[in-house]
């Protein structure tokens, strides 16, 4: 699976944006996908996770309530809506995917597939 992000740019704090990935094989054979960003000398964290069949979901704290992740399995994308952006909010996001069915996918090391990272840039 290659994974494909995009969407990335320079935004206001306040403004909304919009991340894309796009995956290069059918999603069928994907256990879950999520988002993570990592911000200069932090660690890469997971911020949102979405089970690809059912479509249960898992946010980051600090995103909650402000990005919404979710999949289209005929378009074989992910996608991360992020409204209200802070300037703590900007880092390098990247989408990745589980591809083992039934496990984990809240921890970085669960995850098999990674894109290319997308900055993000808010500021005040």
């Amino acid at each position: 699976v290659q994974l494909q992000a995009s969407g990335g740019g320079l935004v206001q704090a306040g403004d909304s944006l919009s991340l894309s990935c796009a995956a290069s094989t059918r999603t069928l054979y994907m256990y879950a996908a999520g988002w993570f960003r990592q911000a200069p000398g932090k660690e890469r964290e997971l911020i949102a996770a979405i089970r690809w069949r059912s479509g249960v979901t898992l946010y980051e704290d600090s995103v909650k309530g402000r990005f919404a992740i979710s999949r289209d399995g005929v378009k074989n994308t992910v996608s991360l809506q992020m409204n209200a952006l802070r300037p703590e909010d900007t880092a390098v996001y990247y989408c990745a995917a589980v591809s083992k069915y039934g496990g984990s996918y809240s921890k970085t090391g669960d995850y098999d597939y990674w894109g290319q990272g997308t900055l993000v840039t808010v500021s005040s």
